[in-house]
């Protein structure tokens, strides 16, 4: 049967009120975004005016890559440009970020780094951020409407005989496994994590397979990959040694994710990301009912 439609679940963008015209802006006015969630978190809470430059990897939204200039990479960054542009506030995101905030904080900017890798944990810090901004209820009422979706899909993952084993390979050379937040998604989405021991570790070293025969050994009946901006290759990863016999091979379940739906710890991954694990995961346990 076809897989069934992979349907978004981004909650719509909730608009801004419309504060007294006396009422003063409260928070940093001028925001510098080193990483794509904060950016798409700023334009859904209707602050997005406060941004002023963002990561030249930005795609969500895309409109932000129009309307703002791009003043870094990920690991590193247009300093001067960014100084010139005069942010109150510059916010990165995790220890791959610490040369670039030590430039900036010792070019005598505001920096704030976040460390979000479960799933609480990046409600957490959009909470956080929302608080920066005096957008508190505005967050609230998207994140309500997020985790009303969260458990929806769950319910109905829960009503599934079978539940299929999953192996997300977030990188290839070396083979990288999901990080925390993609493995607790893949289990709302209704799927296995084949690797759970190693998404409790928070850096990419960590996870790596030093093994190449020990995802087939572990038998995943899907595979997902998003190899962090390169484009996934499935003839590839089918062609690896003592990878044929391997379920997900067998059956051409092999699927990819963009990183930018996945791999981003904001609004995307607890939205777009966890629609396509979904349906991948649904497409999967319907073909096993009818066998």
């Amino acid at each position: 049967m076809n897989p069934p439609e992979i349907r978004s679940a981004i909650p719509p963008a909730i608009a801004p009120a419309n504060p007294p015209a006396s009422a003063p802006a409260t928070g940093p006015q001028r925001i510098v975004c080193l990483t794509e969630e904060t950016t798409e978190w700023l334009y859904l809470l209707g602050e997005d005016a406060r941004i002023v430059g963002i990561s030249g990897y930005t795609v969500r939204p895309r409109r932000a890559r129009q309307e703002k200039p791009k003043v870094s990479a990920f690991l590193d960054g247009r300093i001067e440009q960014i100084v010139a542009l005069q942010p109150d506030l510059v916010i990165g995101f995790s220890d791959m970020q610490a040369a670039l905030a030590d430039k900036l904080i010792r070019a005598g900017l505001n920096v704030f780094i976040t460390n979000q890798r479960s799933v609480a944990e990046i409600f957490a810090t959009m909470r956080l951020v929302a608080s920066l901004v005096g957008a508190q209820a505005r967050a609230e009422a998207w994140i309500a409407k997020c985790q009303a979706e969260h458990a929806r899909i769950a319910a109905v993952a829960a009503t599934w005989p079978r539940r299929p084993r999953v192996y997300f390979e977030e990188w290839d050379e070396p083979m990288i496994s999901a990080i925390q937040w993609v493995s607790e998604l893949l289990a709302v989405a209704g799927g296995d994590d084949v690797f759970p021991e190693l998404a409790a570790q928070s850096l990419g070293k960590h996870r790596v397979i030093a093994d190449a025969l020990e995802p087939p050994r572990r038998a995943p009946d899907i595979v997902i990959g998003s190899w962090c901006g390169k484009k996934f290759r499935p003839e590839k990863l089918a062609a690896r040694p003592g990878w044929g016999a391997m379920p997900a091979v067998a059956g051409q379940r092999l699927h990819e994710i963009k990183s930018c739906d996945i791999l981003q710890p904001g609004p995307a991954a607890l939205t777009d990301g966890l629609a396509q694990l979904h349906a991948h995961c649904a497409a999967w346990a319907a073909s096993a009912s009818a066998r």
